[in-house]
């Protein structure tokens, strides 16, 4: 049996809160994420993506944003994203994730204090937290699924600069765990 890499992505940028609150959707640097990432992950990347997970949006529109920012990739690979997994359902994302059997990768959107809760639900004991102020960096777990690597920056162009763990630091490690 193969196992899948797991490549993990925070989705695009918010628009602006209005009156103290989070807008749905992606800003205008959001969706230009989204349509950049057909580049980094798609067709002629080095990823090979073939199963792709987001978090399930709401019917109001709330929580759509990892799903807007992975459905241009999505149509370019020909591929039907699954969206079931409520957004605090950090395991049955991990499940979902490790128990794809096909041929190539699996690239996880989700929101990103999520996210973290997602890795170590994969069966990565360092704690670890994706930093606030960031929407590009990718991060990968091989199996056996025990170790959580920085792959670096998406590089999306017009909004990414090229980074990588040796410019950026190490993984931020979460010090508030027990």
């Amino acid at each position: 049996m193969t196992h899948p890499i797991i490549y993990l992505i925070r989705h695009g940028e918010k628009p602006p809160k209005v009156d103290g609150k989070d807008q749905d959707g992606l800003s205008a640097q959001g969706e230009e994420r989204a349509q950049g990432l057909q580049v980094t992950f798609g067709k002629f990347s080095p990823y090979n993506i073939q199963y792709i997970i987001a978090e399930h949006p709401k019917k109001s529109g709330s929580r759509d944003r990892p799903y807007d920012t992975v459905l241009p990739l999505a149509e370019e690979l020909s591929l039907k994203i699954n969206k079931s997994i409520d957004r605090d359902d950090a395991q049955g994302a991990a499940d979902a994730a490790k128990a794809y059997d096909g041929d190539g990768n699996v690239l996880v959107c989700w929101e990103h204090g999520v996210l973290s809760k997602i890795v170590a639900a994969l069966g990565v004991t360092e704690p670890v937290v994706y930093p606030e102020e960031r929407f590009d960096i990718i991060w990968m777990v091989k199996h056996p699924y025990e170790t959580l690597e920085w792959v670096g920056s998406e590089d999306v162009q017009g909004i990414d600069g090229p980074q990588n763990p040796a410019e950026t630091g190490p993984l931020p490690v979460d010090t508030t765990a027990a």
